[in-house]
């Protein structure tokens, strides 16, 4: 006989503690909405997610005043974004002139923003964060979602919410179980992630390197380089296939400086495989349900907004919700309202980030000998003003949110000792 489901009723269950989720659920606890975080894993330390925190995503930590406490932890700072095309090396974005408090990318290991996050939601007595906790199927009634089962270390859990928010990434069992219809963009490519050693003469501005059919990033982390080696969609097997000696040689064949370094990665359980999907829901929205971030529309890595874009649903999906989360009268015609208003931003920013794919990518990849400097690294190299358009769309992207939602408990301490909620 299976175990009765243990149950929790709150106002709103959000599955997935990863950007989104965990700052929608902060942003609800915050304005007093009782509300359940789930997520599947016991920690947040995964190795090669998304560590970039944009200027618009900082604007919002210091709307919320956690900037000067956020800085404080190990981060590094990217004012400039540099490209180098068949070893051409020229700013691409440069953040100086945006209208935001912080004017750079801040590099951070993703679980350490997400504990950050849970540390100040803890914080406020209308949040749970449940972990090890893993979404198998939502609860109905009629047409109306009005909840998920999970599985626990304990056994399995019903969480019974007025409202669902799948915030459970590209994945999403949210909205595979929601059933709700994908519209597929495409990807021409998959990404190779791994670490390299830095060395001070290195510099420490990220790169992105293209020439001779091949593209590699290079993020700076402090100590080491977080890389990223694109390949054609579908070719991983292809790659392995040649041998982990040829790897090494294409990354020093488009970055000869890592020469003495490649042998770091010693076996392929040092390269890790990130499958691109570019995709997006028709509809983000059932009656009692609501996705957001990579669940809602999964983003390609060019540009590295994907974070941005699920932190900026989160704000606008709190600002629209919470309040009516708050006295029982959040309606269809809400949650359809956020759809709406993060719809353009969303297929903007996937417009731009499949022409990248088709006209720079594709093409990159597809180089049989070096590549051409293009006339336009040239004008980014002598006009500074250009280089404010790339940094306007990575930095804040289409329709920056901001934070209009209330503090409920204005007198709280978020550097005191977490609320403890009652068994």
């Amino acid at each position: 006989m299976s175990a009765t489901p243990q149950a929790i009723h709150t106002k709103c269950c959000v599955v997935g503690g990863g950007p989104a989720g965990m700052v929608l659920g902060f942003l609800l606890a915050r304005a007093g909405v009782d509300v359940v975080v789930l997520e599947k894993h016991a920690d947040f330390l995964r190795d090669f997610r998304g560590d970039t925190i944009h200027p618009s995503t900082l604007e919002i930590v210091h709307e919320l005043g956690l900037l000067d406490d956020f800085l404080r932890r190990p981060h590094q700072e990217a004012p400039v974004l540099v490209g180098n095309v068949a070893g051409v090396e020229f700013p691409l974005a440069d953040f100086a002139s945006l209208p935001t408090t912080c004017k750079f990318i801040a590099l951070m290991p993703q679980w350490d923003f997400l504990n950050f996050v849970a540390e100040r939601a803890k914080k406020y007595p209308t949040f749970r964060l449940v972990m090890r906790a893993a979404v198998t199927d939502l609860l109905r009634d009629g047409e109306r979602v009005t909840g998920v089962r999970a599985t626990t270390p304990d056994g399995p859990l019903d969480v019974r919410a007025d409202l669902v928010v799948g915030a459970d990434g590209r994945h999403s069992i949210v909205r595979d179980r929601a059933g709700l219809p994908v519209r597929d963009l495409g990807a021409p490519m998959d990404v190779l992630w791994m670490r390299l050693s830095r060395r001070p003469e290195d510099g420490d501005h990220p790169v992105g390197r293209f020439d001779r059919g091949r593209i590699f990033i290079m993020i700076y982390r402090g100590d080491y380089w977080q890389c990223a080696f694109v390949i054609p969609k579908g070719s991983h097997a292809e790659v392995m296939a040649r041998g982990l000696d040829a790897f090494r040689a294409d990354i020093v064949g488009v970055a000869p400086m890592l020469a003495d370094r490649v042998s770091e990665l010693r076996s392929w359980d040092d390269v890790k495989l990130l499958t691109v999907k570019v995709d997006r829901l028709r509809k983000w929205w059932l009656p009692g349900l609501l996705c957001v971030g990579d669940a809602a529309h999964a983003m390609s890595p060019v540009g590295g907004v994907g974070i941005n874009l699920a932190i900026q649903d989160a704000v606008a999906a709190a600002n629209q919700l919470a309040e009516k989360l708050k006295t029982g009268t959040a309606t269809n015609n809400d949650l359809a309202a956020v759809q709406r208003r993060r719809t353009l931003p969303t297929q903007l920013t996937q417009w731009i980030q499949v022409q990248v794919q088709k006209r720079v990518i594709t093409r990159a990849l597809a180089a049989k000998g070096p590549l051409k400097v293009p006339s336009l690294v040239n004008l980014f190299r002598r006009f500074r003003i250009l280089r404010r358009i790339p940094a306007r769309l990575i930095g804040l992207g289409v329709r920056p949110e901001h934070v209009h939602t209330p503090d409920a408990f204005p007198h709280t301490r978020l550097d005191g000792p977490p609320h403890v909620p009652a068994s």
